[in-house]
């Protein structure tokens, strides 16, 4: 990213804003009209000098919440930030807002590194990226530790780095405390996406808070939309989104580098415009293809989980899921990367019974492998969940949710489809439960679904359960209907799982099923591999074929007045000179203009630069650098 593009930007002087009002620069800098979450009452913790800890979803707006400080703050605020093109991103956004800053990490030539570190010293900016590595480092510490600079603020982003509880530990965080113990004085704020109980600890300690305050915004990200999909053709399903989202960019997660190479191939060859990124490929093949994607250049990037982590592009309309991920946290942190500018977009998980033998490999080479399976578990009731999806995410993170009745707030497959019909399922269920009998009630799902399906494996043959009377009678559904059948039982309290290794046990609802021989009637629809053949099948429901979940397309913007096309024809027209005029500033088009921000100028075709400051995210310093090429657009197209 060229650093010779940001004189071409108005630059606000660094002490306009010194004890200003917050409402003031969230206007006048960024183009917002109010604070969202718990933005105002963070950053007023922040100025009054209180250690905080801020827990915000991605896309809540965690950013603001340190840069707005740094500008009514006398001193330099120095942002401990994982990645270079983090820094390289958040750099250039605030450049293009009018707020000199820089950066020092291995990117920089000499020279540009001399005037990055001239500046810092002539009090030319307010606020300085480093990463964690870098702050380490003898060059660095001398320069921070000049006796003339005033280090006001630390901000430490993706503070769950410094968890070994979290998802992504990375030792170098913790290096940042001894850096803290150099300024005393300066207030601390780390910033995360996702942290439990443990790993809000571990930052508080590891970074050596003082009596922080501690706010934890919603985890819910209502612009998404959470779907989960049997995996039986994946490719399939994925070029499905692909093309709802046509156009658009889009995330898909695969769990091993095989597989990220190999989608990738075949998606090139069906000339989709994609990209790979893995640990496998070199630094610079990495860092060429997460530019390009981040440029616009790309619209497809599929990557390992090492993609994505702090990027701050915010019109991904879409993230894939390939595999199943390893925790309810990584699978959060990824779609967290889908709709940042909070326009909707789709959250898909492909899973199969498969991926789980695929994660539990990795635990393996895990440092704690019962925690590792506890964190697996988590993930697994979600994928496997039969209620509102949001409603059991938000509840991983302690957080209540409370869907409307009439489901007007839908924001995933299963309220979307609405509920299942109930199915008589009596013999299934008697099955199932003789199963559990006989065998011991030894043993967790699969195994009994072995039994039942007559499995052959060595471990049931050397149990001797290949001798008892419930061994391969469950030929009336598939695996995978057995296991969604498990899911509804444990539902509905008639058998559950307990320990370690969630051993099956029949509760007194189920002992009483098996005892009466009464009708069972479940929500329940069987895929087209079972053959439902369990005779007299009666009741609501009976005879139902499987159903097809409703289609959930979601529109390419967030106002329902954009209808006509002459308007979504002006918001291509901009789409274009922004993405040539970011070409010509060697930044990334969002950088120029979000996507939001340019729907609404289609929408209230402001006509002068008075307007132009009430369209969302358009700040002063925005409206001098693009306003009269906007204008113009917007004028010659009326």
């Amino acid at each position: 990213m060229g650093k010779a593009c940001y004189n071409k930007y108005v630059k606000i002087q660094t002490d306009t804003f010194f004890n200003a009002k917050p409402e003031t620069v969230l206007k006048s800098v960024f183009g917002y009209d109010s604070f969202r979450n718990n933005q105002r009452q963070i950053v007023q913790s922040v100025l009054d000098k209180k250690d905080t800890l801020v827990i915000m979803p991605t896309g809540g707006g965690k950013s603001l919440c340190y840069q707005i400080p740094a500008l009514i703050l006398d001193g330099i605020t120095l942002v401990v930030s994982p990645l270079i093109s983090l820094m390289q991103d958040q750099v250039a956004s605030l450049e293009s807002s009018g707020i000199h800053c820089v950066f020092l990490n291995s990117s920089l030539d000499l020279d540009s590194y001399r005037n990055a570190v001239s500046e810092i010293k002539n009090g030319d900016v307010k606020i300085v990226y480093v990463s964690p590595e870098g702050l380490a480092t003898s060059r660095v510490r001398e320069i921070l530790t000049d006796s003339t600079l005033n280090i006001s603020c630390i901000a430490v982003d993706e503070a769950h780095c410094l968890s070994q509880w979290g998802h992504d530990f990375r030792p170098d965080y913790l290096e940042i405390a001894a850096v803290r113990n150099l300024f005393s004085d300066a207030v601390v704020i780390a910033l995360t996406a996702t942290a439990t109980k443990q790993v809000r600890d571990d930052i508080v300690k590891n970074l050596r808070m003082k009596s922080p305050e501690i706010f934890i915004s919603s985890f819910d990200r209502p612009n998404i939309y959470l779907e989960v999909q049997p995996k039986k053709n994946a490719l399939d399903q994925v070029i499905s989104c692909i093309k709802r989202y046509s156009g658009e960019s889009g995330i898909i997660y695969c769990n091993s580098r095989k597989q990220v190479d190999e989608l990738t191939d075949v998606l090139d060859n069906m000339g989709y415009s994609v990209l790979n990124y893995h640990a496998g490929l070199t630094d610079e093949v990495r860092a060429k293809n997460q530019e390009l994607f981040i440029k616009d250049q790309v619209q497809i990037i599929v990557a390992t989980i090492a993609f994505g982590m702090g990027i701050d592009k915010p019109n991904v309309r879409y993230v894939i899921n390939y595999d199943l991920p390893k925790s309810i946290e990584e699978y959060y942190q990824e779609i967290g990367r889908a709709g940042r500018d909070g326009m909707p977009s789709t959250a898909l998980l492909l899973f199969s019974l498969g991926d789980i033998h695929k994660v539990r490999y990795f635990f393996e080479n895990s440092a704690d492998p019962e925690q590792a399976e506890f964190l697996l578990q988590g993930m697994l009731n979600f994928a496997q969940s039969r209620t509102c999806r949001r409603k059991v995410l938000l509840k991983y993170f302690g957080e209540e949710y409370f869907p409307k009745e009439d489901n007007s707030d839908c924001c995933c497959d299963i309220c979307s489809r609405g509920e299942l019909p109930l199915k008589d399922m009596t013999i299934p269920v008697q099955k199932f439960l003789s199963c559990i009998l006989r065998t011991g009630s030894r043993f967790g799902t699969t195994y009994v679904i072995d039994v039942l399906t007559g499995s052959r494996q060595k471990r049931i043959l050397e149990n001797g359960h290949n001798m008892i009377s419930t061994f391969n009678i469950g030929h009336e559904l598939c695996r995978e209907d057995w296991f969604e059948l498990a899911e509804v039982m444990t539902e509905k309290n008639i058998i559950r799982k307990t320990g370690d290794y969630n051993v099956l046990e029949i509760t007194g609802i189920g002992r009483s099923l098996l005892a009466t021989r009464e009708k069972v009637f479940l929500p329940f629809v069987m895929s087209e591999k079972s053959s439902g053949g369990q005779g007299g099948t009666t009741g609501a429901g009976a005879g139902i074929k499987p159903l097809t979940k409703k289609a959930v397309v979601h529109k390419k913007a967030d106002f329902e007045s954009i209808t006509d096309s002459n308007t979504l024809l002006l918001v291509d027209e901009l789409k274009q000179w922004r993405k040539k005029k970011a070409s010509e500033l060697d930044v990334p088009p969002y950088v120029v203009f979000g996507d939001k921000s340019l729907f609404e100028i289609a929408t209230k075709k402001p006509a002068t630069e008075k307007q132009l400051l009430e369209i969302y995210g358009i700040g002063e310093a925005k409206v001098e650098n693009f306003g009269s090429s906007i204008l113009r657009i917007v004028d010659n197209f009326l």
